[in-house]
Order: C-alpha cells, then structure tokens, then sequence
C-alpha cells in the first residue's frame, strides 16, 4: 500500500477523507441500530422500536436523535487524528480506533443500562417503567440514548491514542 503524507495530491487527501467519513458514519450508524436492538433486549419493559412507530413525534424525536449522533460521528471522523505517513487503510480504517469504537459502544452501553436500573431503585417515586405508557416517552429516552451514545462515539473518535 502507498504511504499518505506531504507528497500526496490534495485531491487525493480529500478523498480519503470523504471515504473515511462515509466509512465511520455507517459503522457507527450500524452499531446505534445494534444498540438500539441491545436497548430493547435488556429492558424487556420498553418495547423501544415499537413504540416510537406509534407517534408522529416520537418518530421525530427518534430522528433528531439519530442526526444528533451522526453528526457527532462525522465531526469526531474530521476532528480526530489521522495516522500521517501511514498506509491507505490505516488513514481510512484504523484498527486501534475501531477497536476502542466497540470497546466503548459495549461500555457505554451497559454501563448506561445499569446506571439507569440503579437510580430507578434509587427514585422509587419516579417509576422508569411509566415510560412505555407513552411513545412519545419512548421516543425522548431513545433520543436521550442516541445523544448519549454519539458523545461516547465522539470521545472514542477524538482520543489520541
């Protein structure tokens, strides 16, 4: 493979960084969809993915969520370093980053999982549960999740390793 670095033309660059940014966004929009999926297995209370379909709004809500974590990608894929002087595939797929991208999204995820659990028993007065009496609810925590999870997303993207 070809090394990138000062000699490369600028279009050239320009290109790896498009690809790159496509690349990223759709392995990380694959995995808020696994997360999504993870969500609704680990609490069997909240049928997520059904009931946002429920409401206009909660789809909205769903939406706004999901661009908010794209966008987070996309500005952490432009933000974050660039392994100057290396390969093509490296500059495109770097295999530390995507392994401290799932290390984090696993993380991340239970540990949010188990932090709600734990103030839900903390705040008996605030039944968590009461969410999926509304999709609209279900659609402001799922939004909530996809937020959370693209600051994560975010953070594992801009880390300098």
């Amino acid at each position: 493979m070809s090394e990138i670095g000062p000699s490369t033309s600028f279009y050239i660059v320009v290109l790896l960084w498009v690809a790159r940014v496509i690349i990223w966004t759709f392995i990380c929009a694959l995995l808020a969809w696994l997360g999504i999926r993870v969500l609704d297995a680990l609490t069997t209370h909240i049928q997520e993915r059904e009931r946002i379909g429920e409401n206009p709004v909660s789809v909205g809500l769903f939406m706004a969520g999901f661009l908010i974590l794209v966008g987070l990608v996309i500005h952490g894929v432009v933000t974050g370093p660039v392994v100057v002087g290396g390969g093509i595939l490296a500059n495109l797929i770097e295999p530390r980053r995507l392994g401290l991208v799932a290390i984090s999204f696993f993380v991340s995820l239970l540990l949010g999982i188990a932090l709600l659990r734990i103030i839900d028993k903390l705040t008996p007065k605030i039944p968590f549960v009461s969410v999926d009496q509304n999709p609209i609810a279900v659609g402001a925590y799922v939004f909530g999740y996809l937020v959370f999870f693209g600051l994560i997303i975010h953070g594992a993207l801009i880390m300098p390793l």
